[in-house]
């Protein structure tokens, strides 16, 4: 069985590419992205995220009873992602309620959700 490298075999870049985009990044404020993507990394959030994205905004009870997870957690997890800016959240009363922080944050979740049916179901064609 052959030996298949995934990198190049021969050391060559493109200068104006390369150059171009690495003064593209150096602008970018790439660890608040990857504080996002670290956010979702877990399977919890990700159901809480998932769930604030689909309402308008839940209260800390609904989203345990959702999630099925205690409050404690629900609301260690709801806390996260706010102090992340991935939600919101205000008091009524003895109620807590929660919601995405923008509509930039429904549109992350919707495609992570969208992308992962493309990716996880081989009989449907994928999108190039």
């Amino acid at each position: 069985m052959a030996n298949h490298h995934h990198y190049c075999e021969v050391f060559c870049y493109d200068e104006e590419k390369v150059n171009r985009l690495k003064g593209e990044l150096g602008q970018q404020d790439t660890l608040s992205v990857s504080k996002i993507f670290k956010a979702l990394a877990d399977d919890t959030r990700v159901k809480v995220a998932y769930a604030l994205s689909r309402e308008e905004e839940l209260c800390v009870c609904d989203v345990a009873h959702i999630v099925g997870c205690s409050m404690a957690t629900a609301s260690h997890h709801l806390r996260l992602l706010r102090n992340l800016g991935l939600a919101k959240y205000r008091k009524e009363g003895k109620l807590v309620f929660y919601s995405l922080d923008d509509d930039h944050v429904k549109q992350l979740i919707t495609l992570a959700f969208l992308h992962s049916k493309e990716v996880s179901d081989p009989h449907e064609p994928r999108i190039t």
